[in-house]
């Protein structure tokens, strides 16, 4: 991938071949910002060994190549978003199931079928919540630290 080119440096066939391999990892990064957990800490290696040509990039982006602070930022504020839509329809997609148990049994809260059933829904909302939660906190800081 990074070959030696005819001209003297080989330096824009390298910088054509960086483009082209971050370009896909740049548009995936907008939709998900955990494409950013692998392909950040890539740049920065190959940033070490082909800085003449992220130099170029950069002055050519304006900015860092291939992932600016302002990029990472930006997805990070767009994971917390994400998450904070996530929790609402959540929230409320358990309210429902709640009440649909409810009214599956009669509307009776007190029986213990009913105390039962209610519980594993409410058991259920918790598990699925805190495996996201944990999600949520690993990501959020990991894209924390790349800024």
């Amino acid at each position: 991938m990074f070959t030696r080119s005819s001209s003297t440096s080989g330096q824009p066939d390298r910088e054509i071949a960086l483009v082209a391999l971050f370009g896909p990892a740049i548009e995936r990064a907008r939709e998900d910002p955990r494409v950013l957990l692998t392909w950040e800490p890539l740049a920065r290696t190959l940033r070490a060994r082909f800085s003449a040509e992220f130099a170029a990039l950069d002055a050519a982006s304006g900015s860092t190549f291939p992932f600016s602070k302002e990029f990472i930022a930006s997805a990070h504020s767009r994971w917390t978003a994400d998450w904070l839509a996530w929790e609402q329809a959540h929230d409320s997609t358990y309210k429902l199931k709640a009440i649909q148990a409810q009214h599956g049994l009669g509307g009776d809260t007190t029986s213990e079928l009913a105390r039962a059933t209610l519980d594993a829904v409410e058991r259920e909302k918790l598990e699925l919540y805190q495996r996201r939660y944990e999600d949520y906190v690993r990501v959020a800081r990991s894209l924390h630290d790349l800024q």
